[in-house]
């Protein structure tokens, strides 16, 4: 899921020299993975999209001005893609509806169409749950269990300790039963 340290390392480092060949591999490296946790986060393909650019855009600037990551880049990365998913929320002004034909993960066509309306209700409940939480528990949900990334892996891209991680991850799984069960926070 990760890529070797040392392919990393020097593709940054030739990214910091404005190599143009590097930015690119960069790109098309951790595009895909940005993208997915974007949509995650927000449920909408072309938003999601739209942000993903931004987060490159973002990259390609702090490398022409000689500021960015200081530990783990890709981890950077993600810090980028997070921080515009709370401005998001915070501009948003109205809900976003859920459509049949954007829903990840669905039963193919030919399956049952409640099953299928069933499924796409219970990811929207699931994302409206998520984005209740508090903004380090929703990342540490989007990245483990809707993105893959195993405890170590979301250790190194929040940029907290295994254990730190493992205490958001209980924190949040117990707020979203309690979400989704009706509770409050």
């Amino acid at each position: 899921m990760s890529v070797p340290p040392t392919d990393e390392a020097v593709l940054v480092d030739r990214a910091a020299q404005r190599d143009p060949v590097a930015i690119a591999s960069l790109y098309d490296l951790y595009a895909p993975k940005i993208y997915s946790y974007l949509y995650h986060r927000l449920s909408d393909p072309t938003l999601a999209e739209d942000l993903t650019g931004q987060v490159f855009l973002q990259m390609i600037e702090a490398v022409r001005t000689e500021k960015g990551w200081r530990t783990s880049f890709s981890g950077w990365l993600f810090r980028i893609a997070h921080n515009l998913v709370i401005d998001h929320y915070r501009k948003r002004t109205h809900v976003n509806l859920t459509d049949l034909d954007d829903s990840p993960n669905l039963p193919a066509p030919n399956d049952d169409p409640f099953a299928t309306a069933v499924a796409v209700l219970d990811s929207a409940e699931l994302m409206r749950a998520i984005n209740e939480l508090t903004d380090e528990q929703a990342q540490v949900i989007t990245l483990r269990f809707l993105e893959g990334y195993n405890v170590a892996e979301v250790a190194v891209l929040m940029d907290k300790t295994e254990g730190a991680i493992k205490a958001l991850q209980y924190r949040a799984i117990s707020n979203l039963r309690r979400i989704m069960s009706g509770g409050a926070l």
